[in-house]
């Protein structure tokens, strides 16, 4: 008997554990009726103010989620005696939009004291973004709490970088419980923003799979040299770099790909159909990518009484 009511009892805790870690559409409804509309508003006025903030502000969701769930551990400052993820190589003098992020948590403080996440604000300033470029919109799942740590190890061997290949770009979305139509999909938030030169020098001079024409109109604001115009920016998209749309794909199917790992999705591999299908078809993208982002969104979140509800996003209470 008492090795059941055990059973039982074990079997309480797990649904219960399961109940705690589900995300929910309606977690403010109650407790911050305002906080999404604040949201809105702040991402908007960034937006329109500077274009490339929005593919800032997405990008920062994506390196949030991919290092240990997404719990904001990204916006944690990087002190004297700590180093976090900002420190890591993928983020270091790249990764931008804290202001905007730090405004919105002030705007959301002011409306709801110590209740909206940082971990979910940057979960809907990046919907808010796409939106705002012309991009679809999907339902935001909240409730993730923050993080009190942030690691700059995992966020070095975590994150996808600029010069994988197809093979070690699938293995680390897979890590994640991401498909290869999730891959192709999320890289397709390359559709706006701007990558620095460091990121694709090796592409437009070591690699055989671009355009020549297009290698070409980019050496010349990206020197062979390293450390020689290394933060020059070009679009990551060339033909709408500010309208968030399925041109990405269309590049990739000509070779106009910034990146190495952009142009690694249609070079002869398992992603290739996928490329070819968002390239012909908006919506046949815009449905694979609201459903990609709704799935990343829910990497390893804390909730329940797991980590905080920061007060700065910037810093732990």
């Amino acid at each position: 008997m008492a090795s059941a009511s055990c059973l039982c009892l074990a079997v309480l805790l797990a649904m219960a554990s399961a109940a705690a870690a589900q995300l929910s559409s309606t977690f403010y409804d109650t407790s911050c009726p305002n906080a999404l509309s604040t949201i809105k508003s702040a991402v908007t006025t960034a937006v329109n103010n500077e274009p490339r903030m929005g593919a800032s502000l997405l990008r920062m969701h994506f390196h949030d989620c991919f290092v240990d769930g997404c719990d904001a551990s990204v916006l944690l400052n990087d002190t004297a005696t700590f180093t976090g993820e900002q420190g890591a190589i993928p983020n270091k003098n790249s990764l931008r939009g804290f202001t905007v992020i730090d405004n919105i948590k002030t705007q959301v403080e002011a409306v709801c004291n110590q209740t909206v996440s940082c971990a979910d604000i940057l979960a809907v300033a990046a919907r808010d973004s796409v939106v705002a470029l012309g991009g679809p919109s999907w339902t935001v799942l909240l409730g993730r709490r923050d993080s009190t740590n942030a690691s700059k190890s995992n966020a070095e061997s975590d994150l996808p970088g600029p010069n994988l290949d197809l093979s070690n770009l699938t293995q680390l979305f897979a890590n994640k419980n991401l498909n290869v139509t999730d891959l192709v999909a999320l890289s397709g938030g390359h559709t706006i923003g701007q990558a620095q030169c460091r990121f694709f020098r090796d592409h437009i001079y070591n690699d055989t799979n671009i355009n020549s024409t297009f290698a070409s109109s980019l050496q010349g604001n990206c020197p062979r040299a390293s450390g020689s115009g290394d933060a020059n920016l070009a679009p990551l998209d060339a033909a709408s770099p500010t309208t968030f749309n399925n041109d990405y794909f269309t590049n990739l199917v000509s070779q106009k790909g910034l990146l190495h790992s952009d142009q690694e999705l249609f070079n002869g591999g398992s992603a290739d159909s996928s490329v070819r299908s968002f390239a012909s078809s908006a919506s046949a993208f815009s449905s694979a990518f609201t459903a990609a982002m709704v799935k990343m969104g829910n990497i390893s979140p804390k909730t329940g009484s797991q980590g905080q509800i920061r007060i700065s996003c910037s810093k732990v209470n």
